[in-house]
């Protein structure tokens, strides 16, 4: 019962700080919906039971991607670029696929409803451990390789020449 609870509290402050984040004119109070939302997320993945995406979750998405978002909003300098429209001509577009598509989600979860059942949470954190330092140790280090790479050509491509001044 306490589980169904924290279950649907948690997707209510997911879709309420998601509709904030769309809603608001104001690109702060934008940014600090998503990161609710992605900690409500996070949460989320915790009351599932599923402890190694909790963790990435608050360290990639919430730490990192929101308060990026946070330093960048707030590095804008005018106040004027702050306050932005977020609605276009085609919201109602949108609205009518986000409808369609929700009813044929739930239609599916519906049918599938009676062949999934809840297992009981266990930490999965040390098994996936495990297969990164043992069956896929070469591919993980590759992907850091590759996002390194990645990292110093960004860095490389956005570093401005200086000319020095001979005195």
């Amino acid at each position: 019962m306490l589980e169904h609870i924290v279950f649907y509290s948690l997707s209510a402050l997911v879709l309420l700080s998601a509709l904030g984040v769309v809603l608001h004119k104001n690109t702060v109070h934008s940014s600090l919906f998503l990161g609710l939302s992605l900690a409500g997320v996070a949460g989320l993945y915790a009351a599932l039971g599923a402890d190694f995406l909790f963790a990435a979750q608050i360290m990639v998405y919430v730490s990192g991607i929101a308060v990026l978002v946070m330093f960048v909003v707030m590095l804008l300098g005018r106040a004027s670029d702050l306050h932005l429209r977020q609605v276009n001509e085609y919201w109602f577009v949108a609205l009518a696929i986000c409808g369609v598509s929700s009813v044929g989600l739930l239609r599916l979860a519906s049918a599938r409803n009676a062949t999934l059942s809840a297992g009981a949470a266990h930490p999965s954190t040390h098994a996936i451990g495990r297969l990164f330092l043992g069956e896929y140790l070469l591919p993980f280090e590759l992907v850091s390789l590759l996002l390194m790479a990645a990292l110093l050509g960004a860095v490389f491509f956005t570093h401005k020449e200086t000319k020095e001044i001979a005195s």
